[in-house]
């Protein structure tokens, strides 16, 4: 009898051989992003974005806030000193080392996308659990104010929202970026949540009892947080592009110490294109690279993750 079982069972265990084992949704999706050349280079990107903004201060050649060469400023006559030794990329129209300003400037640029985003997260994960947990008349009306905020282009909603502030400063930029981006993961959360709804493990938790609280925490939220983490990435990108245009329609701080590439990139392409065009070219080229890296690494996980794409 056991004999007989033995070789039932030989055929299951060499295709479960052959398929390599299970893995879990996390593990197969980092397996086939590891296997993506686009996955990679936006990880890449990203990662040296990030490793830069932390060790920025460490890395910066200069102080990015000395003005050694303001000397040598010139406006009224249009020179501002460009590559020089000691200084890579030149001066900016202080006179203050433009590379260490730029490396410096990438941590404040992290900052002011990730806060706005963890901000817009938060929020819309709020609104998007009340919604897709409680259904009915408190669907209805948290959905109505998100379709108000979607009816609003994104760039002149969070125009609409600096302006209402009578001295513009960091912050300003911030909390307009993450209101922009609260209906997006609303509204996500809610479809995710209502997906789970019917799940066979919510009715089961629900046929035995399970507070209603409970099941919405540990049941239905843990698995609706996939698509949110995946957008999120993806947000982080135009977060920094928003931030960025907001500060160069001059609605951003105006501390001219502050080094930011959107603060750069709007005070530069105004007032000194025609004098040095590299003080502007150099954080566009910045934000550009680093907005195209999230946005590679978060369109790689949307695929990774999505059952439709799997082989």
């Amino acid at each position: 009898m056991n004999t007989l079982l033995n070789k039932k069972k030989e055929p299951i265990d060499k295709l479960a051989a052959t398929a390599g084992g299970g893995r879990s949704l996390a593990a197969e999706a980092i397996r086939r992003m590891a296997r993506s050349p686009v996955a990679i280079i936006g990880a890449v990107i990203t990662a040296l974005f990030v490793l830069l903004a932390i060790f920025a201060p460490l890395l910066a050649p200069k102080d990015p806030f000395d003005r050694a060469l303001q000397d040598q400023v010139q406006l009224g006559r249009g020179i501002i000193p460009g590559s020089m030794p000691g200084y890579p990329l030149g001066v900016d129209d202080f006179g203050r080392d433009f590379l260490s300003r730029l490396l410096v400037g990438a941590q404040q640029t992290l900052l002011v996308g990730v806060v706005a985003t963890l901000i817009g997260v938060s929020v819309g994960m709020i609104i998007g659990v009340l919604a897709g947990a409680f259904g009915g008349w408190v669907d209805t009306v948290l959905m109505r104010f998100v379709d108000v905020l979607l009816s609003v282009p994104s760039l002149l909603l969070a125009i609409s929202v600096a302006a209402l502030f009578a001295k513009p400063n960091q912050w300003t930029v911030i909390i307009a970026v993450s209101i922009v981006s609260v209906p997006i993961f609303a509204r996500l959360l809610r479809g995710a949540m209502l997906a789970q709804r019917d799940a066979d493990h919510v009715l089961a938790a629900t046929s035995l009892g399970v507070k209603r609280h409970t099941v919405v925490l540990r049941h239905m939220l843990p698995n609706s947080l996939g698509p949110v983490i995946v957008q999120a990435t993806l947000t982080l990108a135009t977060s920094i592009i928003e931030a960025a245009a907001l500060s160069f329609l001059g609605l951003g701080d105006p501390d001219p110490s502050r080094a930011e590439w959107g603060l750069m990139l709007g005070k530069a392409a105004r007032q000194f294109l025609d004098i040095r065009p590299e003080l502007a070219y150099y954080p566009a080229i910045a934000i550009i690279i680093v907005a195209l890296g999230f946005t590679l690494l978060g369109e790689s996980m949307r695929e990774a993750l999505d059952p439709k794409n799997r082989r």
